[in-house]
């Protein structure tokens, strides 16, 4: 059965989910309206740049996660979703996963953004099978740090594998969809990576490397 790997943020979204959950909780009044927000956007240009550290950016952000309890943070989440997220789908997205599916592909989507926020996008998309960052936890609280490896550049590639290795498949036939150029390293992985609405270091990668190159928003 082939492997069709997704990216989540600017690629099955037309946004980022991470970086609108930190603009969510600052028209919450969750956090200091100007000084996070500054910080929120600056780790988002880096992350856009390819120069993000990734550790840094992940610090500052679960950190919240921590303060808020997690029957209130559910609520929150729900309010995000309907809020920032639903206005974020793609109709050639779905029509994509849908082709996958119909032809007998396996789905997966694989993200940086961490499994607290993106579950129940993943759930919205109709895929079942998701790798994330993953947050640590102490009794029924988060402890705002991660648990294990980031899911990002490096990272998505050992999350994979070790997947792999558990559902006794291979990346025969494989292919994955993104946007970032700091997913190159699991592009150089599959048999067909594929860049969607590519960022302009990946813009130029695929031209040189002769990858097909989409557009999920035209």
């Amino acid at each position: 059965m082939p492997l069709a790997i997704f990216d989540l943020d600017n690629t099955l979204l037309a946004g980022d989910s991470d970086h609108s959950w930190g603009e969510f909780l600052v028209a919450r009044g969750y956090v200091d309206s100007t000084e996070y927000a500054k910080k929120n956007d600056k780790f988002y240009d880096e992350y856009n740049k390819g120069t993000l550290d990734i550790h840094a950016y992940l610090e500052f952000s679960l950190n919240i996660l921590a303060k808020i309890p997690m029957t209130e943070l559910r609520l929150l989440r729900a309010t995000f979703i309907n809020e920032y997220i639903i206005p974020m789908q793609l109709p050639k997205a779905r029509a994509l996963l849908k082709k996958h599916r119909d032809t007998g592909d396996h789905t997966l989507i694989i993200t940086s953004t961490n499994r607290f926020i993106v579950e129940p996008i993943c759930e919205i998309l109709g895929v079942k099978d998701m790798l994330a960052t993953e947050l640590e936890q102490k009794g029924s609280k988060f402890t705002g740090k991660v648990k294990g490896i980031p899911a990002f550049g490096e990272g998505k590639v050992h999350h994979l594998n070790a997947w792999l290795r558990d559902k006794q498949l291979t990346l025969h036939r494989s292919s994955f969809y993104t946007d970032s150029i700091n997913d190159l390293p699991l592009m150089l992985k599959v048999d067909k990576p594929i860049a969607v609405d590519p960022d302009p270091r990946l813009l130029n990668e695929a031209t040189i490397r002769g990858w097909e190159i989409i557009s999920l928003r035209k």
